[in-house]
């Protein structure tokens, strides 16, 4: 990859706090090197919300144009097509058209990364309601993005990939996401926990962790309590971590989803006993992660070809067009994006 690519920054729901956020982080130094896929219009409106500190929009063609900006200008490319006006719309609404806007946006950074012109990507929140409302076949960006990612390979294969959830202190992958919990469940498979491990370890090697230690959450209360509360994990779940085990990976497992996280948790002065915690649904890993502060976590896509991470927030539609939209999550998204575009860091620890 040619050095010094800038990070490609989509837009996210427009009438959500994307766009204020990443005006923040632009202003707070937090952005440099990057160009944001999106609508001009939007991004001035945006950054209209800080009238006492104005943030040119630069609108530009390809990233290589970012070096031709003016200092202190924000550089945009505005995808063709885009649904007009939608700087007009209200804040904090669903809309169809930001639906749209937003998946095209996502589409636009996955070719441009995909072509060698983007360095990673970080993606503003959307709104899986406005993308629904669009006809988007998609429930949320790991999906889109997975999709996408199979258009560059050979006979369209969906790469296999998996959501983690990572701030300071924990470090969360998930064998299932967007899905109903009676379907979660079902798609617990010995498959699919030995898939997640191995995409969490062979992640973890490429941003230079070659054999982290992780712990494989149970699905029932106590772990099943060697059978009491379910068979899951000794039908599916034990038998996929020693299956990891025999692969040379450094999974243990499953511990008691109420304490395992506890476990794995880094703080001063206490490591913790893990390097990630591997979690069956959605709610069962990411609720211990945003307890302990949604501002620094940042979500990331495990298996892609290409980088890509995200804040870990929605689009708070309450506050959007206030002015008040915290861009932390953000912030930590692209200090993780470069990190990790560098093989430097392990990305729990400050997501930098």
């Amino acid at each position: 990859m040619p050095p010094n690519l800038p990070l490609l920054l989509t837009m996210g729901d427009a009438a959500g706090i994307g766009p204020e956020c990443i005006v923040r982080a632009f202003v707070e130094g937090a952005a440099a090197n990057s160009v944001v896929i999106g609508d001009v219009g939007v991004l001035r409106r945006a950054a209209a919300l800080r009238p006492g500190l104005p943030v040119p929009i630069a609108r530009i063609e390809v990233p290589a144009d970012v070096a031709q900006v003016p200092p202190g200008c924000l550089p945009v490319i505005e995808p063709a097509d885009l649904p007009a006006a939608l700087a007009d719309l209200p804040w904090g609404r669903i809309d169809a058209r930001c639906g749209a806007a937003a998946a095209q946006c996502i589409a636009a950074a996955v070719d441009l990364v995909q072509h060698g012109q983007g360095a990673a990507i970080v993606t503003a929140p959307l709104h899986k309601e406005a993308l629904a409302a669009a006809g988007v076949d998609f429930p949320g960006h790991t999906e889109m993005l997975q999709a996408l990612a199979a258009r560059a390979v050979a006979g369209g294969t969906l790469p296999p990939v998996r959501m983690m959830l990572a701030n300071e202190e924990l470090r969360v992958v998930l064998v299932t996401i967007h899905l109903a919990l009676r379907r979660a469940i079902e798609a617990v498979t010995f498959d699919a926990v030995l898939q997640t491990l191995r995409i969490a370890h062979d992640s973890a090697a490429r941003w230079g962790q070659p054999c982290p230690r992780i712990g494989v959450a149970g699905l029932n209360p106590h772990a099943g309590e060697g059978g009491l509360f379910g068979d899951e994990e000794l039908r599916i779940i034990g038998p996929a971590v020693q299956a990891a085990r025999a692969e040379g990976i450094d999974a243990s497992g499953p511990h008691a989803p109420d304490t395992v996280f506890m476990r794995a948790r880094a703080v001063v002065g206490h490591p913790g006993e893990f390097d990630l915690v591997v979690a069956m649904t959605h709610d069962h890993g990411l609720i211990p992660v945003k307890y302990l502060g949604v501002e620094h976590g940042v979500n990331v896509t495990l298996g892609l070809p290409f980088v890509r991470t995200s804040p870990d927030h929605g689009t708070a539609f309450d506050i959007a067009g206030h002015g008040r939209a915290d861009a932390s999550s953000l912030k930590a998204a692209l200090g993780m994006a470069r990190a990790l575009v560098q093989g430097r860091a392990t990305p729990s620890r400050g997501g930098t």
